[in-house]
């Protein structure tokens, strides 16, 4: 009995051993943040952030991989986040609804023509654009006031 107790107390340790290494693995490596994940909701992958020199050097080393970048800013010039961003296609169908978490969003969209509207402080701002397959396509929002 003591034996078949030890083998169980063992597995158990060893089982507690293997939770503690994976969750490790769960840990963001040192200087990454949340605002710097890919993520791809529907199929429309993208990134926000752009606080700091570290997340800024990240997202410059990510913009290679998408087609549109949005900046949000007052027209004073201070950035902004916690900017609502909408991303519809020219059919109206909403392909992207979320918050960016910095001043700087970069997403990869289909060749098309899509609305933007962009929501900071209850006042949305809408921009017409048409994404093709060439580079990075800039587009600025900017708002009077917070």
């Amino acid at each position: 009995m003591k034996r078949t107790l030890g083998m169980k107390s063992r597995s158990f340790a060893h089982g507690f051993a293997a939770i503690l290494l994976g969750s490790g693995l769960l840990v963001p490596v040192a200087g990454a943040k949340s605002d710097e994940i890919v993520q791809t909701p529907g199929g429309v992958s993208y990134v926000s952030g752009g606080i700091g020199t570290d997340s800024i050097d990240r997202l410059n080393s990510l913009a290679s991989d998408f087609n549109l970048k949005l900046v949000f800013a007052l027209k004073s010039g201070n950035y902004v986040s916690g900017v609502k961003v909408s991303i519809a296609d020219e059919a109206g169908k909403t392909l992207l609804d979320t918050t960016s978490e910095g001043p700087w969003f970069l997403t990869k969209l289909p060749v098309g023509n899509y609305q933007i509207v962009a929501t900071f402080a209850g006042k949305a701002e809408t921009r017409t654009i048409t994404v093709g397959a060439e580079k990075l396509k800039t587009i600025d929002f900017r708002w009077a006031s917070e």
